[in-house]
């Protein structure tokens, strides 16, 4: 730099002193590359949606790996402090949660939201008086749309459902492994066992919403982008649940799910299938064979999402009687309910974010 900028860029300083004048100094600089303020906002963006699927994807088996490595360490204690934590809030998963709206609320999560970007809609008031079940279609790779929605305030659950608290659940399995627990825990998200659920709509009030993504695994092995398929036909373990806890059951569906990665999709019988099934059985998820984008650069492969738009419409409530034991009937007739409902939100709302009059809701 030479000295005539060294001083116009002290002068540029001194003269405003704004952190916004800061960075025009250093944009105006010649000899000094400085990325715009919309790339700026991008690549934040794209490290929160990253952080995310990291912590998906590799934070339960790292954190359970450096807690072992701690107790050969002069760090011993401390490993051995949070297990003891561990013990003693081993049940906590399963009687509400602990959730942290400091954590909900966030800045990440706006970013996260924005990337794709994210929109919950509501076509309904859910009344505080009651409680529900949300059914959650489609499962996609990760669950984007229910995590933003439902762990976050980064779309405005609360304001937009005053008195409603949203509880995501997700695989139970997660909260046997260290500070993942505890990381899920704070965002108000549950395990999907019927302890926790049960607990959540019977001992603590109403105003309850257990949000459940029902197709599960086997939903996103046909996760892929254009294809709009549920896992449904013979999930009915929801509805039970809903008749026993007097739950009203909520269809959601978000359009754009299956859009942010593509799939290889390996047909019903093949090997391929059969070995994710088998993978499923024994760990409780599925191993997809997906890409996304890179980190720099949508035109190659990476773990980074497809920027496209995710719009979750929340539909209107099916109000359920409280059964303690319903009968298989019973439990029929609302499930039909149910399917009738979310074809019926499909269908509302299909050519509104960006489908076709032909295309149709695939119920398996």
């Amino acid at each position: 730099m030479d000295f005539l900028n060294l001083r116009l860029f002290i002068y540029s300083i001194n003269s405003i002193g704004t952190g916004a004048s800061i960075l025009s100094a250093f944009q105006d600089l010649p000899s000094i590359p400085w990325p715009s303020n919309s790339k700026l906002v991008k690549q934040l963006q794209i490290i929160s949606v990253l952080q995310w699927v990291i912590t998906f994807l590799v934070m339960g088996a790292a954190c359970t790996l450096l807690l072992l490595y701690m107790f050969c360490t002069d760090c011993w204690a401390i490993a051995a402090l949070y297990i003891a934590w561990l013990v003693f809030d081993w049940n906590t998963p399963e009687k509400g949660g602990r959730r942290s709206e400091w954590v909900r609320n966030w800045t990440v999560w706006k970013h996260f939201r924005d990337y794709f970007p994210i929109r919950l809609i509501k076509t309904h008031t859910l009344l505080p008086s009651r409680n529900y079940i949300f059914g959650y279609h489609p499962h996609g790779i990760f669950c984007f749309g229910a995590f933003c929605n439902f762990g976050t305030e980064a779309t405005g659950f609360s304001k937009k459902f005053p008195g409603i608290r949203p509880h995501l659940a997700t695989l139970s399995g997660n909260f046997r492994l260290p500070l993942l627990r505890d990381y899920l825990l704070s965002g108000g998200i549950c395990p999907v066992n019927r302890k926790a659920i049960d607990y959540i709509l019977s001992k603590s009030g109403t105003g309850n919403a257990v949000v459940i993504v029902v197709g599960g695994a086997a939903e996103s092995l046909d996760c892929t982008p254009g294809k709009n398929v549920v896992t449904l036909k013979s999930r009915k373990g929801f509805v039970k649940l809903a008749l026993q806890q007097g739950a009203d059951l909520v269809p959601v569906y978000s359009f754009g799910e299956n859009e942010v990665y593509k799939q290889i999709i390996f047909e019903e019988g093949s090997w391929g299938r059969n070995l994710q099934k088998k993978f499923q059985k024994i760990m409780g998820f599925a191993p997809c064979l997906f890409h996304g984008c890179g980190m720099f650069s949508a035109n190659t492969w990476g773990i980074v999402p497809y920027s496209m738009s995710i719009n979750t419409v929340v539909g209107e409530p099916i109000t359920v009687p409280k059964i303690e034991n319903p009968t298989q009937e019973e439990i029929d007739q609302y499930h039909d309910l149910y399917i009738h409902s979310l074809i019926k939100l499909f269908e509302k709302y299909k050519t509104k974010f960006g489908l076709r009059d032909m295309d149709t809701l695939e119920v398996r």
